[in-house]
């Protein structure tokens, strides 16, 4: 049993089995309160074994908030305000989301928000081209793009 935080004993295989958690990928603290409340534990256990893992750098929400837009953003092409939502819905501070979404370059941003409109341009077959950008505009906010620079980009090509 490790002592810790409140007089609260945390058992081994607890602790071994959330720290693999945490190693394994990066972990926000709703993730890891959700995976504890799996174990079943005594009420003061999750908070102890959390202020634990943060201690250990087991647990850090601004690295967590880097890696997942940088990860969302490079591997499943979402924009800003989809990872912004994103990570307001695991409940992280503001700030870490917005270091987060700082990570991500600029340059790299406009070039897959433009792949991703070019390739959807040859599944769109609308030949009104109002109604063909208003198409391809929706597409790419709804993947979380920024209203403005959607538009800023669609009416480049025209």
């Amino acid at each position: 049993m490790v002592k810790k935080d409140h007089h609260a004993e945390i058992p081994e295989w607890v602790l071994a089995k959330i720290q693999h958690y945490c190693a394994y990928e990066e972990r926000c603290m709703s993730d890891v309160k959700a995976k504890l409340q799996t174990f079943h534990l005594h009420d003061d256990l999750p908070e102890a074994i959390i202020n634990k893992l943060i201690r250990d750098d087991y647990l850090n929400e601004e690295r967590y908030a880097r890696v997942f837009a940088g990860g969302k953003f490079r591997i499943n092409h979402w924009g800003r305000n989809k990872i912004y939502a994103a990570l307001l819905q695991k409940g992280l501070p503001e700030l870490f989301i917005l270091e987060g979404l700082n990570e991500i370059d600029e340059q790299e941003y406009i070039k897959v928000l433009k792949g991703l409109l070019s390739k959807k341009s040859k599944e769109v077959t609308e030949s009104n081209i109002a109604l063909r950008n208003k198409k391809l505009a929706n597409f790419a906010i709804s993947r979380g793009f920024e209203h403005g620079l959607v538009w800023e980009i669609l009416n480049v090509k025209e």
